[in-house]
C-alpha cells in the first residue's frame, strides 16, 4: 500500500505507524501478529516487498452505547484482530473473515473454520460477516453459532 507523494503533507492527512485514537469514540487498531488460524487464503497477497503482512491495514473501534469493531476483509484474522480489540469489549463485530481464495476459487479447509468457530464461540457478540468470508465459510459458522449473522452490500443493522 502506499500514497501518493503529494498527498504524504497534505494537512488532512495523518501518516500512522500502530494504534491511533481519533477521539473518545474512535480507535483505529492495527495488528501486529497475524499467525493464529492463518488463512491460507491470504498466500497469495504481496506488496512490491513481498509477501503482504498485512501492517498496513486497520481495524475501527466505534465506541459508544454498543462498542462496535469493524474490520473490514480481516486480512490478519478474525481471531488476531478480535483479541487486540478486546480490551475496548466489542459487542458487535463486523467484517470479511478473508477465508476464500479468489485464485484458486476455494474456501479454507474445515479444520481452519473449526479452529476459529472455537474462538468467535468464546465471546459474547453479535458477528456480522460478509464478502471475502464467502457462503461456505458462512454457513459453516452460521451452522455453529448463533450470533453469526450475514451482511450483504445495502444491507443496514441496528445497533
Amino acid at each position: 500500500m502506499g500514497i501518493a507523494s503529494h498527498l504524504q503533507t497534505h494537512p488532512q492527512v495523518v501518516l500512522l505507524d500502530g494504534d491511533y485514537t481519533i477521539d473518545d469514540e474512535l480507535t483505529l487498531l492495527t495488528v501486529p501478529d497475524t499467525e493464529k488460524h492463518h488463512s491460507s487464503a491470504n498466500d497469495a497477497l504481496y506488496t512490491d516487498k513481498g509477501k503482504d503482512d498485512f501492517s498496513h491495514e486497520q481495524n475501527l473501534m466505534v465506541l459508544g452505547s454498543a462498542n462496535v469493531l469493524i474490520m473490514g476483509c480481516g486480512h490478519a484474522g478474525a481471531v488476531n484482530i478480535l483479541e487486540k480489540a478486546m480490551a475496548y469489549k466489542p459487542q458487535v463485530c463486523v467484517g470479511g473473515y478473508h477465508l476464500w481464495n479468489p485464485l484458486t476459487k476455494k474456501t479454507v479447509p474445515n479444520d481452519l473454520l473449526e479452529r476459529i468457530t472455537q474462538e468467535l464461540a468464546k465471546h459474547d457478540m453479535r458477528y456480522y460477516t460478509c464478502h471475502c468470508t464467502r457462503q461456505k465459510a458462512y454457513s459453516y459458522f452460521a451452522e455453529r453459532l448463533s450470533n453469526m449473522n450475514y451482511l450483504s452490500c445495502g444491507e443496514t443493522i441496528d445497533i
